[in-house]
């Protein structure tokens, strides 16, 4: 065993391709080509539940609660799985940890067609294809940028993100117009085909470390491939203790399971059958959600650029507080056809869909130092079980009042609760200076402080 190590280090070791023979093209960017294209594969299936929650209801008879179950499983394990896929990645390598979990989302799509019974919805939707969506979050693309990239990490992090919104402009209107034609059992399938046909470009194309190919990464020196990395997954579960023993990862988490519950949980989930209640079509309303997500990219860039000048915290609750107003108002925006009003509504909530990711991260960092991607995987995790409560109580919702509107409310409500939320948590105020509840290396909770007054 130790022979093999030993030998496996050597390998690593070997030193960068000659200069002289380099392709052109660099190979990392490739990987991230591939990358992108794997997202946009994941992507598919998120574009799915929201289509199908009226034809499953027809045929089956399942209500609106039973099948926002499914999906709020399917979001949570995708949130609780997205904290260990970096120690997945790390352990067992990109490529069979990604091409394992896109199996999984086809399997859990295609298996569907098949279905009777709402449990089995819960099995294929909720577990199989949250876990493995879930293993292509946002630790995937971080990974890949990590390793591959040292020159243009930035523009590579910015595309790699955009590749979800892309996947939902795809596939939305496509999705909704196989539904309205063909029925959901092919759209179902023509997601499960996505996810398998990028299984083979990730086998062949991808690799896990630029040693691999003797390379270096782009715009850094050649270094060699570590060790399969042990014990991540144990430093995983001690970061999250050590945070909750302090009061700005509660609140960071607090407001950031409300962003979940007012974008993907609400929105994305029941934009669709809400629309679909009071007489626009499928296709149109899908549409919509499509162009939110052209707007959602244009609003984290500008999102990021002020973050780097103002306080996170106010931006965070400007963000919250706007989108809870304009949530209140979407009840009396809704009709068959899509007026100016309407338009103005999906413009202003895409600029604000996910534009609270970069002062969020930018807190977490402040906070918690070196720990600080690790708690902010743990905080994305509460946003994914945020989106998973509510996906189900809006199913219930409809179903007991015959109506979206008393969701839309109460969204708007949470909204100015995240807003409060952000406000008050107190600030690190100098280096060196023991605030929040941690040490100044970010390593250790020194109390569970973190409230302003």
């Amino acid at each position: 065993m130790t022979e093999t190590v030993e030998n496996a280090a050597r390998v690593d070791r070997r030193p960068p391709r000659d200069q002289s023979r380099r392709p052109r093209v660099h190979r990392a960017w490739i990987v991230a080509a591939v990358t992108f294209v794997t997202i946009i594969g994941g992507a598919a299936f998120n574009s799915l539940p929201g289509l199908l929650i009226n034809p499953l209801h027809t045929e089956f008879g399942w209500s609106r609660g039973e099948i926002g179950l499914a999906v709020s499983i399917d979001m949570a394990l995708y949130g609780l799985t997205a904290p260990f896929a970096a120690a997945l990645m790390d352990r067992f390598g990109i490529r069979r940890v990604v091409a394992i979990a896109l199996t999984m989302v086809a399997a859990g799509a295609i298996a569907s067609v098949w279905m009777t019974a709402s449990w089995q919805l819960m099995i294929y939707w909720g577990l199989l294809v949250g876990l493995g969506t879930g293993s292509m979050a946002m630790a995937f693309a971080a990974t890949v940028t990590h390793r591959w990239f040292v020159a243009r990490r930035g523009l590579v992090t910015g595309i790699l993100t955009a590749a979800g919104a892309s996947g939902q402009l795809v596939f939305l209107p496509l999705c909704a117009w196989i539904v309205d034609e063909h029925g959901w059992r092919p759209a179902s399938v023509t997601v499960a085909l996505a996810s398998l046909v990028v299984v083979p470009f990730v086998w062949l194309l991808m690799r896990d470390h630029p040693a691999d190919v003797g390379l270096a990464p782009y715009g850094g020196t050649y270094v060699a491939k570590p060790a399969p990395a042990r014990g991540a997954a144990r430093r995983t579960v001690r970061v999250l203790f050590d945070a909750a023993r302090t009061g700005p990862f509660w609140l960071l988490a607090g407001a950031f399971a409300i962003c979940g519950a007012s974008t993907n949980g609400l929105i994305r989930t029941h934009f669709v059958p809400f629309a679909h209640d009071n007489h626009m079509p499928t296709v149109v309303a899908a549409s919509l959600l499509a162009v939110i997500g052209v707007f959602d990219i244009i609003g984290t860039v500008f999102s990021g650029w002020l973050t780097d000048r103002f306080d996170a915290r106010r931006l965070l609750a400007v963000y919250y507080a706007l989108r809870g107003i304009s949530l209140l108002f979407l009840p009396l925006l809704i009709g068959p056809e899509v007026q100016p009003p309407m338009i103005f509504f999906i413009v202003f909530y895409g600029l604000d869909w996910v534009a609270t990711v970069p002062p969020t991260l930018a807190l977490c960092r402040e906070q918690y130092g070196e720990d600080s991607a690790i708690v902010f995987g743990w905080v994305l995790a509460s946003h994914q079980v945020g989106a998973a409560v509510v996906a189900f109580l809006g199913g219930v919702a409809r179903d007991v009042f015959g109506t979206y509107d008393v969701v839309w409310y109460a969204a708007g409500a949470l909204c100015a609760m995240a807003a409060l939320m952000s406000l008050v948590i107190r600030r690190r105020h100098a280096p060196g200076e023991v605030a929040d509840g941690f040490a100044p290396d970010g390593a250790r909770p020194v109390d569970a402080g973190g409230l302003n007054g």
